[in-house]
């Protein structure tokens, strides 16, 4: 009896695996800290960003703006974010990480991505660059609208 799917390839396999990986890593730490999911991927934000604006968190996370304004009240109560007002105009705040990534108990939500990077760096460079150049093809094509 067909299910009517394809079998997986090794690169979709290891795809998932990788997902799967870094979701479990990501859960587990998201615990260890007492964070949500939400809370997580705007601190991950923030920290690639620093001093961005909440309207730019609120695109990156899909939420509304009375969400976000949540989300970031959470974490300046944590202590993890501070918000800044934007010197160039007053009306705007600016949200900057005050915590260290590099530093438990918050290096759990990078150690993965830490440990990855550390494999990454094995290989030969002129073979991760054409990796990652195929697998941002892949992932364009699969995500561009279907007509």
């Amino acid at each position: 009896m067909s299910t009517g799917r394809r079998p997986q390839t090794a690169l979709q396999s290891a795809l998932r695996r990788y997902l799967e990986a870094r979701g479990a890593a990501l859960l587990a730490a998201r615990t260890s800290l007492g964070i949500g999911e939400l809370d997580a991927r705007a601190l991950l934000f923030i920290a690639e960003n620093p001093g961005t604006r909440p309207t730019r968190l609120k695109e990156y996370l899909g939420v509304t703006s009375p969400a976000v304004t949540t989300v970031i009240d959470r974490l300046v109560e944590r202590g993890a974010v501070r918000r800044d007002v934007d010197t160039a105009d007053r009306r705007v705040n600016r949200i900057t990480i005050t915590v260290d990534l590099d530093v438990e108990p918050w290096s759990a939500l990078t150690r993965f991505d830490t440990a990855l990077d550390t494999a990454i760096g094995a290989h030969p460079p002129e073979r991760t660059e054409a990796f990652a150049t195929f697998l941002d093809a892949i992932t364009t094509t699969a995500h561009e609208p279907r007509t």
